[in-house]
């Protein structure tokens, strides 16, 4: 049962602290009020704020804890007034429309910083429980839904029970249709509709016309046949359907059937109301604790049952198993205070649900203080301290005290025997808080410093081995233990590097210890109490790496000088020194050369082979071990520098340049040649050292010319100082290192030679240069004469159009280039060479020629017996080149045939011997030069007609024969089967006159201009070729001749088949291309 309601209660902030309860309210509202149903409520409460040093709060509540400002709305309403005169607070609270849930206890509360004061009020609900009294079975809920307004429908059916409300309006639609007409077959219908509870039984009945007539029933459409349900009964007139026991599925539209008449009705079946057989229980439960409000009701199943607080949440579940249904709260919280509610269409239950706060454990450390704090749901609910189950007596250190709804208990100087369970027992309830009080004992790291320790926080570890530290800790709680490298910690507990956590202990591995693992370590273990903390170095110690840089520095006929540098890393011990080996080149082979340490990074290897290319590598060695051998050396060959270069000259001088040349030494030996280095010195310098300095320097050394080796027997020496005496020398290089050097005799002075200009004309530019318009035009003209010589070019005594003609010129030659020749390139070109006042000048006559014109005037002069005179006048346009001759050619007037009479004939004049006699010709002439004929003739003006002299013919008389004939085809066209995508022809030949039209057909289709089939005509042989047929290609081919005396046809087959696909048989092949053929011989 819920406890009674207080009279008091604490302020909203929760904890009382010293404020009194005391009487503040001057009106309060009546302790009991009876609201009717849907009319207003209104609750007065009056403050006086006299005596009071600030405005007073008002709180309205429901129950114990639900605060109604939350629910202020359209349902209820707070108004708060103040009157400066009397100082009274005024406080209203409204509800509005007052509906049965708003019955129950209410308490209004007011606080004023010190002060507090509460009442309490409860109201009822005129007719909350009316409503299972209504006489439900006097109540047509048919007539009633038929009168109601639309928005009622939903209401109507959870208050009488009604599940299938959208199947109930569709019948109530059509019961509201129009009625049918008056039948014949019925003397009464079925009534329109007819209500039954569920579980009752209910009978149809109407009467009909004849007696004895049989009837059908129908429900919703479907036959009804008879059964221990559907009794059907014939009395004689009367006809009855009884259905026993009703259920939901017989909520149905029925009809009675007689021949072609019909009467209809509606069967609703009702269900009772659900009512509450079992009601809610008041629940008190602690945070956390779990809460199943359970009802049970009348009917099984039922689905008219809700279940809510006094406001939504989506963290509650519902339960419906059977008659019972459960509302859980998984974890009750201070949230979940207030009252829930479940509705029946039948009735009405509520519960309390009161959540009290957990005592908080807690944990101290020695002396300190400890209080535990209780609240309980009244401030006049006492109890008792109890500790493991002993109850807790007041003492000089051991406290108690109560203040409102507050029990505390209060220990000073904690000592470890005050830990222990300590339980709040409130008088008169089943109920009980618990907490614990632990007592804190600072954490402590007990390192061992022995064992692989060589100091007192460093350890030493062998790259490879594995490091185990088994640490012991104590404290209370136990602490958290951290390790930690630098400032990064280490959190895994699998793996190769990990932290291992036993009872009392921490254990810290690392499996196959790196390099990369030394460092710093700390281990930092903490508690509530405070922390300790301890460092560690852990040294990895392991082989040095390979030395690094191996070379060979200097070689002789048999030995080398190897040079390297110490490995970066020493392994953590200091280095004892090298072991070196060496092998020959492509071999896989190493000889050791010292069996003892060796001490220095240099070493000369002794007894090799001249000529053989060897490779060398190193070993360190400390005292963990020996190192990875280090990266071969670049092959190097023991062997001497070869001997001088031979025959240094110089080639030539400028002011700033000297070029040498020279020849190979005459012995360069096995190890070859890697090329040449250049040096040069001013005269008097030091001719014996070898360096290089700038070149601006030049007074006493000798300084490098090349950057790189020159391959080459030459080199070119720049920005050497004007008309200073310079010594130059060539060394050789080879593996083995330089040569002795090559020198010159006697110094150079750098001064460049005068010489003349001279031009070289080659000599097939010395006459007339002849080309043809359009060809390509490069004259390459070779020059000398120092300093370089400034080449310029003349046409016709005018400097040259650069876009008309390209010029390059070089340190020795001169080019004159002509993409396309034209008749305007011609000219005389003359080329000037000049050196200061010194010149040379050559010139190149340029022809450009092309074809010429047609002859002009051509004409017959004269005629006599077979033979006539031509003459003609030279053409215009001679191409720019003299005319070399012509060509003559004649033509008979019938034939039109031309044939050439005189070819390269030099003059304007000729005469045509040979004629026939009684012909009449005509004469074209050609012109001619160097480029051919000319592209067009000049026809003769006139013609030569050779007549006849004594002679005459007497022809026959001549009758004309009648050619005229029928289209006929000699050849027909013949069947043929060809390969898709292969092009074919078909053929025949037909005679005619007058020359017959032929059409081509391809299955009595006319094939018109497609561009896959070619026809053509050749003397009466016709073809028909076609462009790489397809399948679809295949089919009846015709040819139809016709003139205007008659027609001939021709026709044939052609097969067309398909290329044979991988896979395919040659049987499925020929099955497809008879199919094809089929198809196209019936299209």
């Amino acid at each position: 049962m819920p406890e009674p309601v207080p009279a008091d209660a604490p302020p909203a902030d929760g904890e009382p602290g010293n404020t009194e309860l005391t009487g503040l309210f001057v009106e309060k509202p009546p302790d009991n009020v009876v609201a009717v149903a849907g009319t207003d409520a209104i609750f007065i409460a009056k403050v006086d704020s006299t005596n009071l040093t600030r405005k007073p709060t008002m709180k309205w509540l429901k129950g114990k804890w639900m605060d109604l400002g939350s629910k202020a709305g359209k349902h209820m309403q707070f108004k708060e007034t103040y009157d400066r005169n009397t100082k009274i607070y005024t406080y209203e609270m409204k509800i509005i429309k007052v509906v049965p849930g708003d019955a129950g206890g209410y308490r209004c509360e007011v606080t004023a910083k010190d002060k507090c004061d509460s009442s309490t009020f409860e109201i009822s609900v005129e007719g909350e429980k009316k409503r299972p009294e209504k006489e439900e079975p006097q109540i047509d809920v048919w007539e009633l839904l038929k009168n109601a307004h639309p928005s009622e429908y939903e209401k109507i059916a959870f208050e009488y029970g009604i599940t299938d409300l959208r199947g109930m309006l569709k019948r109530l639609k059509k019961m509201t249709a129009p009625e049918p007409k008056h039948s014949e077959a019925f003397l009464k219908k079925l009534d329109s509709c007819y209500s039954v509870e569920k579980g009752k039984k209910i009978v149809l009945t109407c009467e009909v016309v004849d007696p004895n007539v049989q009837v059908k029933w129908l429900k919703n459409g479907q036959e009804i046949k008879p059964s221990a349900k559907y009794i059907m009964e014939a009395n004689g007139n009367v006809r009855t359907l009884t259905i026993n026991k009703t259920t939901l599925a017989d909520d149905a539209a029925y009809e009675c059937v007689v021949g072609e008449d019909k009467c209809f009705t509606e069967v609703f079946v009702k269900e009772p109301p659900v009512t509450i057989t079992k009601l809610m229980d008041d629940y008190h439960v602690v945070v956390g604790e779990r809460v199943e409000f359970e009802i049970e009701v009348s009917e099984e199943g039922a689905h008219d049952v809700e279940l809510h607080k006094d406001h939504e949440n989506p963290k509650y579940r519902f339960k419906k198993d059977g008659k019972k249904h459960t509302l859980i709260i998984m974890e009750a919280t201070l949230d979940d205070i207030g009252m829930y509610h479940a509705w029946t269409n039948g009735g009405h239950t509520k519960g309390e649900l009161e959540v009290l706060q957990d005592i908080a454990d807690l944990t101290v450390r020695a002396q300190d203080q400890a209080m535990f704090k209780c609240e309980v749901s009244d401030d006049k609910v006492t109890g008792k301290w109890f500790k493991d189950g002993v109850e807790v007596l007041p003492s000089d250190r051991i406290k108690m005290s109560h203040i409102g709804r507050f029990h505390r208990l209060t220990i000073d100087d904690v000592k470890p025997e005050d830990a222990g369970d300590y339980t709040f027992v409130p008088d008169g309830y089943a109920l009980s808080l618990s907490a614990k009080l632990n007592f804190l004992e600072p954490p402590k790291i007990h390192l061992d410093t022995s064992g692989n320790m060589v100091s007192q926080n460093t350890i030493i570890v062998v790259a490879g081995n594995k490091l185990r530290l088994d640490v012991e800790i104590t404290g209370e709680p136990a602490p958290t233990v951290v390790w930690s490298k630098g400032d990064q910690p280490i959190t895994d507990s699998e793996g190769r590097v990990r932290v291992e956590a036993r009872k009392d202990l921490s254990c810290f591995v690392i499996e196959g210890a790196e390099r990369d693992d030394e460092g710093n370590y700390s281990i930092c273990v903490t508690n509530p109490s405070g922390e300790d903390k301890a460092m560690l170095f852990v040294k990895i110690v392991d082989v040095p790496d390979p030395p690094e840089n191996v070379k060979c520095t200097a070689v002789g006929e048999d030995c080398a000088t190897i040079v390297w540098e110490p490995p970066k890393f020493d392994g953590g011990a200091p280095i004892k020194g090298y072991l070196m080996e060496r092998k020959k080149k492509g071999s896989s082979r190493w000889t050791k050369l010292n069996f003892d340490v060796y001490e220095s990074t240099t070493y000369e290897a002794k007894r090799m082979i001249e000529g053989v290319l060897y490779e060398m590598r190193v070993f360190a060695v400390n005292s963990i071990g020996l190192s990875q051998p280090s990266l071969n050396s670049k092959p190097f060959m023991p062997i001497a520098p070869t001997s001088e270069p031979t025959r240094l000259t110089v080639h030539d001088v400028t002011d700033s340049t000297c070029s040498l040349k020279w020849l190979p030494p005459e012995r360069i030996g096995a190890g070859g040649l890697d090329g040449y280095i250049i040096e040069y010195c001013k005269e008097g310098g030091d001719k014996t050292a070898l360096c290089c300095l700038h070149h601006n320097d030049l007074s006493c050394d000798w300084v490098v010319a090349n950057k790189d080796l020159c391959e080459r027997q030459g080199y070119v020496v720049h920005d050497l100082p004007v008309g200073e005496k310079i010594n130059f020398r060539v060394v050789a290089v080879n593996i083995a290192g330089k040569s002795l050097p090559a020198t010159l005799a006697q110094p150079v002075t750098i001064r460049e030679i005068v010489e003349h200009p001279k031009i070289r004309l080659p000599r097939e530019l010395r006459t007339k240069y002849i080309r043809k318009v359009g060809e390509k035009i490069n004259l390459t003209i070779p020059f000398q004469g120092k300093p370089r010589p400034v080449a310029t070019w003349y046409k016709d005594g005018q400097p040259i159009d650069p876009k008309m003609v390209n010029v390059r010129n070089s340190n020795v030659d001169t080019i004159l280039f002509i993409r396309s020749a034209e008749r305007e390139h011609s000219g005389t070109y003359e080329l000037v060479l000049q050196i200061e006042n010194m010149e040379d000048r050559a010139t190149v006559n340029i022809r450009i020629i092309e074809r010429p014109g047609p002859p002009l005037k051509v004409r017959v002069t004269d005629v006599w017996g077979f033979n006539a005179a031509l003459e003609w006048e030279p053409p215009r346009d001679d191409g720019n080149s003299e005319i070399t001759g012509y060509t003559i050619q004649k033509a008979d007037m019938k034939t039109k045939e031309w044939f050439t009479v005189y070819e390269h004939n030099r003059r304007t004049n000729c005469t045509a011997s040979d004629l026939i006699m009684g012909n009449e010709y005509m004469f074209r002439v050609y012109s001619e030069n160097l480029c051919g004929l000319s592209e067009e003739p000049c026809m003769s003006k006139n013609t030569a007609k050779i007549s006849k002299t004594g002679l005459e013919l007497k022809a026959n008389p001549y009758k004309e024969k009648d050619m005229s004939c029928v289209p006929k085809f000699t050849q027909p066209l013949l069947d043929r089967s060809v390969v898709a995508g292969y092009s074919t022809a078909i053929s025949c030949s037909v005679k005619g006159y007058p020359k017959p039209k032929i059409t081509w057909m391809k299955n009595k289709m006319i094939i018109g201009e497609d561009p896959k089939f070619l026809m053509q005509n050749n003397q009466g042989v016709l073809t028909l070729n076609i462009r790489k047929p397809s399948t679809f290609d295949g089919g009846k081919y015709s040819c139809l001749a016709v003139n205007e005396l008659g027609q001939d046809e021709v026709e044939c087959k052609l097969d067309v088949r398909g290329r044979i696909h991988p896979g395919q048989s040659v049987t499925q092949q020929n099955k497809e291309r008879q199919t094809i053929t089929h198809t196209h011989i019936h299209t």
